[in-house]
Formats: structure tokens, sequence, C-alpha cells
């Protein structure tokens, strides 16, 4: 019964994260897009590098 209540939890708590990842990801996007617009190198590549850690935790959670 508690591995049950755990693994209940666990999955409760990784739906959670991959919404949040999943907002944070449409941010980013919007963040890359008017660094784009702006010719704005350096916020591109810290947008692109943001983006990479979102995908790959993502990833982890086999959310995609």
């Amino acid at each position: 019964m508690k591995q049950l209540m755990n693994t209940s939890l666990r999955k409760v708590s990784e739906k959670e994260r991959t919404a949040v990842l999943r907002l944070e990801m449409d941010y980013e996007l919007a963040t890359l897009f008017e660094a784009i617009a702006d010719k704005d190198e350096r916020v591109i590549k810290l947008c692109k590098q943001k983006l990479e850690k979102i995908r790959q935790e993502l990833l982890r959670l086999k959310a995609f």
C-alpha cells in the first residue's frame, strides 16, 4: 500500500513538473523570438542554453 501511494505521489509531481517545464519552455521561446528579431546574439545564446536544459529534463521525465 505504501508503494502504491509513493508511486501515485511521484506521478502527480512529475505531471506538475512537466507542466511547469512546458510553461518555462513557452516563455523562453517567446524570449528567443524577441532576441532574434532584435538580433541580440547574447540573449539568443542564453535562451538556447536554457531551452536545452528544459529539453533534457523533459526527456528525463519522458514527457516528449
